[in-house]
């Protein structure tokens, strides 16, 4: 047990490792308060179809020569409204908007890639996710973004919790569901573009689902599932950090089958409480 903590407490020493876990946990939180209200509203898969569009992005930022996040931050939220704006008008409903999206923004993507100069080790790492590749530009440029999406969404807490379970409800007291729509899916975008440096592009949606999901196993209230699914969100970031770095596995894939066990061993528990 001694040994355990002391080769733990030489893992944390590391720089990397540290940039990575400020990363990840505050990742984790705001990608367990958006996945909430997106699970219920099933819309679930919004993360997946934006970590594409922020790697077709992120492909036309490194041809240009343009910085990766200011062209896939802007790019990210304007396909997010976007979605939202179709869903809205009638002309196509929300999954299929996602899987327009989402396979269009990385065919084009995987296309400016292989007709540049390939995938170079700076994309692959959005592609797959790499805690070496967190700088400490990226740790401050997330650490601010992740302060705005907590801060927006502690603020906003009351009209985001009625347009997540009634809309037209919350439209008719007075809430501005358009706007909180509106704000929801930007926060997700930031979410998921913050988050793509550390889990990858493929990886970053199950960040924002399985925490939600598994808090609903065994919470009943709204306040329940909010407290446990962020406590959740952390444990099991932490946990596969430490397992990808012990036992040296991928990252992204650790910390997505940490919580596929905790959905797993939480949906047990809920079955023998419901017995």
């Amino acid at each position: 047990m001694h040994s355990v903590i002391e080769s733990l407490g030489l893992l944390f020493s590391y720089g990397f490792i540290q940039r990575a876990l400020v990363v990840g946990i505050l990742v984790s939180l705001c990608a367990a308060l958006l996945g909430i209200s997106l699970v219920l509203r099933r819309f679930s898969m919004i993360g997946d179809g934006l970590s594409h569009v922020g790697f077709g992005a992120l492909a036309i930022a490194f041809v240009l020569g343009a910085a990766p996040l200011t062209v896939a931050i802007p790019a990210t939220i304007a396909a997010a409204f976007f979605m939202l704006w179709l869903n809205e008008r009638g002309y196509m409903q929300g999954d299929a908007a996602i899987a327009i999206l989402s396979s269009s923004a990385l065919a084009i993507g995987v296309l400016v890639t292989s007709v540049s100069h390939g995938m170079n080790t700076d994309l692959n790492s959005y592609m797959f996710g790499s805690i070496l590749a967190v700088s400490r530009a990226d740790m401050l440029l997330s650490v601010a973004v992740s302060a705005v999406v907590l801060l927006l969404y502690a603020v906003f807490y009351h009209p985001l919790f009625s347009v997540t379970f009634d809309e037209n409800f919350a439209a008719a007291t007075g809430t501005h569901a358009r706007r909180y729509n509106l704000l929801l899916s930007c926060l997700t975008a930031l979410t998921v573009v913050v988050g793509m440096r550390l889990m990858g592009t493929l990886l970053i949606s199950p960040l924002i689902i399985f925490p939600a999901l598994t808090a609903m196993r065994v919470c009943k209230s709204y306040r329940g599932v909010v407290i446990c699914s962020m406590v959740t969100s952390v444990l099991c970031f932490v946990i596969g950090l430490c397992a990808s770095c012990v036992f040296s596995l991928p990252c992204g894939a650790a910390i997505v089958c940490v919580n596929l066990l905790f959905f797993l061993l939480f949906t047990v528990i809920g079955w023998l409480d419901k017995r």
